[in-house]
């Protein structure tokens, strides 16, 4: 029985997934070597259960409770030992992700299930290094977490149907949808989402349409709550590009990356982040 649930990464996916966990009546550990970005974190997490209060989602008690049950931890071991499940919620590095799963695996119990947030990268890869690969599995949330509906259940060579089964009840007491798929490049949705938000700066760069019309047609014409480029900017420049980087690499080449998003990374503009993308964005 999942009780405790541990979350490695601070980010914006990391506090997103922490403040589900304790909102669905988990007790939830966020880990991160920075203090700085624990105390951010944890900023953000009260800020989201304020916000819960004021549109009437949560009951103030409720909100209270959520947060007591949410702890900070800046070292792995004592982040890991009491967990039931580890969700990493760290960048899109591989070699990362690697190295942290077998440092998790050395510190918790031996019926912790692991999963990987990752929206593109081998489930099986991310297993190499650990021993309970039966009990290693997707769960890709989608941003900003709090508010998107579906969680991707990615199943690698080895993950059993008990630990799909686990982590499938965990979405559904988040109040998700989950959806199970096999592990293959880009899973369902970053390789779809990719293929359209990849042709949609193609056409920009052709000069097709401006940005706002490219977003538009889609929005209005296919019922798309948001635009492809405007999601782009959302997600991040820099974080499509490496997904298209990896699709390319293992897909093929109908997911080389358009040479306007590679002029765009480099010039730092990664979307709302840095504040312009495709977009200008406030700095509010």
């Amino acid at each position: 029985m999942i009780r405790q649930i541990s979350v490695l990464g601070t980010g914006t996916m990391g506090r997103g997934i922490a403040y589900l966990a304790v909102v669905a009546g988990y007790d939830a550990v966020l880990f991160d070597v920075d203090s700085a970005a624990l105390d951010a974190a944890k900023a953000s997490i009260e800020s989201l259960l304020r916000k819960a209060v004021e549109k009437g989602k949560l009951k103030d008690g409720d909100a209270a409770d959520a947060g007591a049950r949410l702890q900070l931890v800046p070292e792995l071991e004592p982040a890991v030992s009491g967990a039931d499940l580890i969700i990493e919620a760290v960048p899109e590095i591989a070699e990362l992700k690697i190295d942290l799963f077998a440092q998790a695996d050395l510190f918790c119990g031996v019926d912790t299930i692991l999963a990987s947030n990752t929206s593109s990268i081998s489930i099986t890869q991310l297993a190499s290094n650990v021993e309970r690969r039966d009990r290693f599995v997707g769960m890709h949330f989608f941003n900003p977490p709090h508010v998107m509906k579906l969680i991707e259940i990615v199943r690698g060579e080895r993950t059993s149907d008990a630990t799909v089964d686990q982590v499938r009840a965990v979405a559904e007491k988040m109040g998700k949808t989950p959806i199970v798929v096999r592990d293959s490049p880009g899973f369902a949705t970053s390789r779809l989402g990719v293929a359209i938000g990849l042709e949609a700066i193609r056409m920009l760069e052709e000069g097709v349409a401006e940005a706002e019309d490219i977003d538009r047609a889609m929005e209005l014409g296919y019922n798309h709550p948001m635009g492809p480029l405007r999601l782009t900017d959302l997600v991040g420049l820099d974080v499509r590009l490496g997904i298209a980087e990896y699709l390319a690499a293992t897909l093929g080449p109908r997911f080389d990356p358009p040479q306007l998003l590679r002029d765009k990374v480099a010039e730092g503009k990664l979307g709302k982040k840095t504040g312009e993308g495709f977009y200008r964005w406030p700095s509010d």
